[in-house]
């Protein structure tokens, strides 16, 4: 191979391995976190917003667990590990959790969400304030899609 071919597999290889490096994490789609809460977000549009569905597998009501929608957004200017903000408004108590968090990619491509939350909870009155709000953190990881012949979640 001549100097010209040795260049251009170089130039070609130098391509592909930047290319490669470039790790988009996308907000989009199944996530499950690890308490097996599930939530799907739509489309980012190009502001950086989204919505979406949280169905939660831990609460502290009695009451019966329902999906709740989540607001959120991003920022768009760089995909590689976004920072982000989501609130839920809980469908089934009188509580709001906002999670702010950053997408990462690993070096095998798959993505994960590495969150903190705080919860508030409506305080009986200003005497309970100082219980009425926990704070946690939560690592989300993306759904996989089902093959053929697999069960699918129907919980979302």
């Amino acid at each position: 191979m001549g100097k010209m071919g040795f260049s251009l597999v170089l130039a070609l290889f130098l391509v592909t391995v930047g290319a490669s490096s470039e790790r988009k994490c996308i907000l989009t789609g199944d996530w499950q976190n690890d308490l097996g809460s599930n939530m799907t977000i739509s489309a980012v549009n190009e502001a950086g917003q989204f919505s979406g569905l949280y169905h939660t597998a831990v609460s502290a009501t009695k009451k019966q667990i329902l999906v709740s929608p989540l607001n959120g957004s991003q920022h768009v200017d760089n995909l590689e590990q976004p920072t982000f903000g989501f609130t839920v408004k809980w469908s089934f108590s009188d509580s709001t959790t906002v999670f702010v968090g950053q997408c990462f990619t690993d070096d095998h491509g798959e993505e994960t969400l590495q969150t903190m939350w705080l919860l508030r909870d409506k305080a009986k009155s200003m005497h309970d304030n100082w219980k009425a709000t926990m704070v946690g953190t939560n690592v989300f990881t993306r759904i996989k899609v089902q093959n053929v012949g697999e069960s699918v979640r129907s919980d979302l």
